[in-house]
């Protein structure tokens, strides 16, 4: 009989979670990338004045707003009673319903919510260039206004002063009234950021050029991404709701965590 059994395990045989972990690693890789692409202008490598005036974008938009829209919209963008007109509402409002996904709508409700994009760049720039035809409106923001590397502190004194009593001083969002919300602005393109501003989405105000110019939207972006790529040293950012309400919540939730394990623990030595 032999003492000792032999060794039949090979050596150097890759682990069965590698290819996992390497497909994981590669997900991840590409997915940083993609939201990277994204932060920028929808439409910096489009030359939109050629592409809004080609008469096959033009063609190809109406098809899609047929197919797509008219059931709520009208044929000609004129409004149903489920829906409201779209003429004069300009690219800019098509291209940040239709390109965060808010548009079709999934069902009715108090406002529409963010969910993957039925439409790819093309087509969404397609059916903005056909509304835009219809009649003047807010047009899609310069690549020169979503670079974020405009005056920080000029647009945090201007997004506090006009956006924060809805989306939070950190941009976290926060609840309206009759079910209604204004959504966070963390990871959200800085063109979609410039669109809400110039037309005003559901329940938010438009600020044209007029209220707040386009230097000043370019201030405000750069602060939201500022923000944004700023860490939470102090751990969770609970919302970042603020100082008073985050030692409310410690004091409320971490003195009840404690009252209940001194109960328990007084059961048990009982």
């Amino acid at each position: 009989m032999a003492l000792f059994k032999k060794n039949t395990s090979k050596t150097g045989r890759r682990h069965p979670l590698a290819t996992v972990a390497l497909v994981a690693v590669g997900l991840l890789v590409t997915g940083a990338a993609y939201t990277g692409f994204n932060q920028t202008s929808a439409t910096a490598e489009v030359d939109w004045t050629k592409f809004s005036q080609d008469e096959k974008n033009l063609t190809a938009g109406e098809k899609l707003f047929g197919a797509n829209c008219a059931t709520c919209h009208g044929l000609n963008a004129e409004g149903t009673n489920d829906g409201p007109s779209l003429i004069g509402s300009g690219a800019a409002s098509v291209n940040f319903q239709v390109g965060t996904g808010r548009m079709p709508l999934a069902f009715q409700g108090p406002q529409g919510m963010v969910k993957p994009k039925q439409f790819d760049e093309e087509q969404t720039l397609q059916l903005a260039a056909w509304v835009a035809s219809l009649a003047p409106g807010p047009d899609l923001p310069d690549a020169k206004y979503l670079q974020g590397d405009s005056d920080i502190a000029n647009g945090g004194v201007l997004f506090r002063i006009n956006c924060a009593m809805c989306h939070n001083v950190a941009g976290a969002g926060g609840a309206l009234t009759q079910g209604k919300w204004a959504p966070k602005l963390t990871g959200v393109p800085s063109t979609h950021i410039y669109e809400a501003m110039v037309t005003g989405p559901q329940n938010m105000p438009v600020f044209n050029d007029a209220n707040i110019t386009p230097e000043q939207k370019s201030d405000i972006i750069s602060y939201l991404k500022y923000i944004e790529e700023q860490p939470a040293v102090g751990g969770l950012s609970l919302g970042s709701i603020g100082p008073v309400a985050e030692g409310l919540f410690i004091w409320v939730i971490g003195l009840g965590i404690i009252v209940a394990l001194t109960v328990w623990v007084t059961a048990k030595s009982n």
